[in-house]
């Protein structure tokens, strides 16, 4: 199927029913159903099962519960340097770089704003203008829980509701504001020195809920009375917990792209770090400055 043709169906598709759809199929405890979606989802896109907690593709409860696997322990060690800044996911880079002003580049000429990418708080994204941004897009065959490249102590999570496209680079490329058109759930971090940081989850089609330690499944709900409409930002405000960088903060259930952003003049990312290069989770990506 054409790219073109790809994205043309997805806007015909009714997003929002197939996620749900897909929410409830992925958590179907019938071992001939889920067995079935593991061994096609392995085979189809070579999904590397050795460094799972659970390798054995049969032994998994539900399609979600393989889909979402934890790491052995000793599956990605965190770099030696107390600088590093480790990758949140593993994934491909979709870009890396400093941010022009408040515009974030999505694909070749199409950008967005910071402002809209953080739901309109134009506070949170002033913290960020100039800064540096990396994003990287999930695939199936990824470790799909997200988890903190520096050590931070959580300010608050939004829920942002938006809509289900694709992110992958094709349909990236094709949709205006795409990053900051889905759904997403953004994570405001305190750094060294009280300097913030975020980390965006976006959502995408198929993708029924984002998940974190604090709040458990967080969903797109409709606002009471609002029929099938969107739902209503929600806003969690925290005092902590200060974590260490390495820690699990959320998971995917279904694939998806993550955004970390930083303060102007607080990160360096290494020179590989270009778009289409591979990431695994806690890989050293860049080194904070000053440190």
């Amino acid at each position: 199927m054409s790219p073109s043709l790809s994205v043309a169906l997805q806007r015909a598709y009714p997003r929002r029913l197939l996620s749900r759809i897909v929410l409830h199929a992925t958590r179907v405890r019938i071992p001939a159903w889920q067995q079935w979606l593991i061994r096609t989802v392995v085979r189809r896109h070579e999904v590397d099962l050795s460094d799972a907690v659970v390798s054995d593709p049969h032994a998994w409860p539900t399609f979600n519960a393989f889909f979402t696997r934890a790491l052995r322990p000793d599956a990605r060690p965190l770099p030696a340097e107390p600088d590093a800044v480790a990758s949140p996911s593993d994934g491909t880079v979709q870009g890396a770089g400093e941010i022009a002003g408040t515009t974030l580049i999505q694909a070749k000429s199409l950008s967005y704003s910071l402002e809209s990418l953080l739901g309109g708080d134009r506070d949170a994204a002033s913290a960020f203008t100039g800064g540096s941004a990396a994003t990287i897009y999930l695939a199936p065959r990824d470790y799909h829980r997200v988890h903190l490249p520096i050590d931070g102590t959580l300010a608050a999570l939004v829920h942002l509701p938006g809509d289900r496209f694709s992110v992958n680079p094709a349909t990236a490329e094709r949709i205006r504001h795409l990053f900051a058109r889905n759904e997403r759930v953004v994570f405001h971090f305190r750094g060294a020195g009280g300097h913030p940081f975020a980390i965006v989850m976006v959502g995408a089609l198929l993708v029924g809920s984002i998940e974190t330690p604090w709040t458990g499944p967080v969903a797109d709900r409709p606002s009471p009375g609002s029929g099938r409409g969107r739902g209503r930002v929600r806003r969690w405000s925290f005092d902590g917990p200060a974590l260490e960088r390495g820690a699990e903060i959320g998971r995917f259930n279904m694939g998806s792209t993550v955004i970390a952003l930083f303060p102007p003049g607080t990160v360096r990312w290494d020179p590989d770090l270009r778009e289409g290069a591979p990431v695994r989770c806690r890989q050293a990506i860049g080194r904070l400055r000053g440190s």
